[in-house]
């Protein structure tokens, strides 16, 4: 039943957010969607929540939470990735554990 509440929540402060942004944010709401689609081919619904970005002209650096639920299991998987996008295209990405105290994986090219 947590899962459930999370998700509102992620899906209310996405919105209360997402009303003051820039008008470029179609553009990166696609790039974020089209990369959470390709990371979870398989899964039965997901959800996406930006908690920061950082732009320096061409690149922007978004954190990224996702909240995916997988075909075989109905519970909610939470993911926390940093992404690099260059030119309106992820050259990179982070997987960031959200276990305290455990490392993060090697950073691979999108």
């Amino acid at each position: 039943m947590g899962y459930r509440s999370f998700i509102v929540a992620a899906l209310c402060s996405f919105l209360v957010l997402a009303v003051p942004a820039q008008a470029s944010t179609g553009e990166v709401a696609g790039i974020i969607e089209k990369f959470v689609v390709h990371q979870f081919p398989h899964s039965a619904g997901h959800y996406w929540v930006i908690n920061e970005t950082q732009w320096d002209g061409d690149e922007m650096v978004v954190d990224l939470h996702t909240i995916v639920i997988e075909r075989q299991q109905m519970q909610p998987k939470l993911n926390h990735f940093i992404l690099l996008i260059v030119a309106g295209e992820v050259k990179g990405v982070q997987s960031v554990p959200l276990e305290p105290g455990t490392e993060c994986l090697p950073e691979k090219e999108a």
